[in-house]
């Protein structure tokens, strides 16, 4: 399986796992976020399976494909002990990792992390959002996406009417590789992560937007309450999108975190 991986910046690495208002997604090149980061880690970026230049794996059914694929690729890069991020589903994705490989992770950061089933307060529904209205209108998914529906960051990424065709297949493609693991019910959770979470026992960080409408904030107080001994650093003015509302600061506090 071919996967296509951005690197960008020197030092040590770091493992970037996207989400969907992100690189391999709705933006087909780095953001300012990632320009951050760069200047202290070395961001290694891969596209998940399907998504970006990818190649689809047909094999995945659930979370727990997507994280051995992972795993895989750890062992082909080489990278026996990584510092680890993940936004949206990505951060979902890397707390599998976590608590399935905690050897493999040195230090692990959860920024608006999908995965976990909290009663009475459900992940929104990005499949319903992603279709505009009357064909033009995508405020519906910017307000999931971001604390301001008609922010600048918000229009810029999701954009009402068409965009280009290379942004629109990249959009589509994370999507596609949204269904495979997060569209049939269990809805972007796996029932079984909660429990799991006491097994990676290293420093963590959850990082959440304030005002987040995808991923409510309890869902960040659980992955704190579960992750022993994990910092919660909340933002405000932020939705489910602080790497692209608040790049410079969402850049240094994971910066300080992982130094």
């Amino acid at each position: 399986m071919n996967t296509e991986i951005r690197e960008t910046g020197q030092g040590r690495p770091l493992l970037y796992l996207h989400g969907f208002a992100d690189v391999h997604a709705a933006a087909v090149g780095w953001l300012p976020f990632h320009e951050e980061l760069a200047k202290s880690w070395r961001v290694i970026a891969p596209a998940h399976p399907g998504c970006a230049g990818s190649d689809e794996d047909e094999s995945i059914d659930n979370i727990d494909d997507v994280a051995f694929r992972y795993i895989e690729l750890l062992d082909e890069m080489e990278l026996d002990r990584v510092n680890l991020a993940g936004t949206c589903f990505g951060g979902w994705i890397a707390a599998e990792l976590a608590v399935r490989h905690p050897e493999r992770v040195s230090r692990l950061a959860l920024i608006g992390a999908s995965g976990l089933f909290i009663p009475g307060k459900p992940i929104g529904d990005l499949f319903w959002e992603i279709q505009s209205e009357n064909m033009t209108d995508y405020r519906g998914l910017r307000r999931l996406m971001f604390a301001r529906p008609d922010s600048v960051e918000a229009l810029a990424l999701f954009p009402d009417g068409r965009s280009s065709i290379e942004v629109e297949l990249s959009r589509y493609k994370a999507m596609r590789f949204c269904s495979r693991v997060g569209f049939k019910p269990p809805y972007f959770y796996n029932r079984k992560l909660q429990q799991r979470l006491a097994r990676y026992a290293g420093p963590a960080l959850i990082l959440w937007g304030e005002a987040d409408h995808m991923v409510p904030v309890e869902h960040a107080r659980a992955y704190q309450a579960g992750l022993k001994g994990a910092k919660l650093s909340m933002l405000p003015g932020c939705g489910h999108s602080p790497q692209v509302e608040k790049p410079a600061e969402t850049a240094a506090i994971l910066r300080e975190f992982f130094s």
